[in-house]
């Protein structure tokens, strides 16, 4: 029999407000963040702005996956609330081991159905999946339908970018794969990277200055739009709210014809990496 009342789960990576999460029935599991002074819980007792706060002050903390336990008592809580069916979209396995765990804990789940995928993605890229999956089953999508076909779907038609104002975070946290540190500081220069097709980060533009970033930013995410009649867009930011709201403006402006918007703020772990005076974009073909 095919699950008939579906629930969504994601992790704090998807830079989902609690607002969005709780109306939209979206479950969410925190990754741990490993600190000086202890352990916290992503998106629970740790935001980004802890986090920008820390990194300014010389500390480099860890990140972790969440914990085995607490994946499984979330699986609970589902299967309490009388759901039979669950669809999962982890935080990208380029870059954590959530998926697998998530995936393994899963597999040892018995009287719920629950399929997991790897979002290739973070940030606005697993928001829009999640927030798109939630209204299709509004829609009355079936279980196949979502698990066959419209997931893996959304997540091959959703390009985010990202603007960062430092590398030295990336370096420092042996994030960088394939985003080479530049000695770009000093001109000013600032890396848009987005995700590889192996889930790593990919730096794919380099511009000067940051007005010339949203204008990088908004014309990335047009030209992945390409000529698709029907998508949803993301914002979001770390600590730059006010030029998120001209990203918007601008990407708006670009692309008028979406379905949906969605804003984002960048999570805890992400932050660890990435800095803050973080800005990004991004697209999801629907059509």
């Amino acid at each position: 029999m095919s699950p008939q009342k579906i629930a969504l789960l994601t992790d704090s990576c998807a830079d989902l407000t609690p607002e969005l999460a709780l109306e939209n029935h979206i479950f969410v599991v925190p990754l741990r963040i490993l600190c000086a002074d202890g352990e916290y819980a992503d998106g629970v007792d740790i935001h980004g702005a802890d986090i920008y706060r820390r990194l300014r002050a010389g500390e480099l903390p860890q990140t972790s996956l969440p914990a085995g336990e607490t994946i499984g008592a979330v699986l609970e809580k589902i299967a309490r609330e009388g759901y039979d069916g669950v669809i999962a979209v982890m935080l990208s396995s380029g870059l954590s081991g959530t998926y697998n765990l998530t995936r393994l804990i899963a597999e040892e789940c018995t009287g719920i159905t629950i399929r997991v995928y790897d979002s290739i993605s973070g940030s606005l890229g697993m928001g829009l999946t999640v927030l798109q999956l939630a209204e299709d089953i509004r829609n009355g999508m079936s279980w196949e339908e979502l698990t066959e076909r419209r997931a893996p779907q959304l997540i091959a038609g959703t390009f985010p970018f990202f603007s960062v104002d430092t590398l030295e975070y990336l370096q420092k946290g042996g994030r960088i794969g394939k985003v080479a540190a530049t000695a770009g500081t000093l001109l000013q220069i600032k890396p848009i990277i987005t995700f590889a097709p192996d889930g790593q980060l990919q730096s794919v533009a380099k511009v000067r200055g940051r007005n010339q970033v949203i204008d990088k930013l908004v014309s990335m995410t047009a030209d992945r739009c390409g000529d698709h009649k029907r998508y949803n867009l993301a914002v979001a930011n770390g600590g730059a709210p006010e030029e998120m709201a001209l990203v918007r403006q601008k990407l708006t402006a670009a692309l008028p014809n979406y379905d949906h918007i969605w804003e984002g703020e960048i999570d805890g772990t992400l932050s660890v990496y990435i800095g803050d005076g973080v800005l990004g974009a991004a697209v999801q073909v629907l059509d």
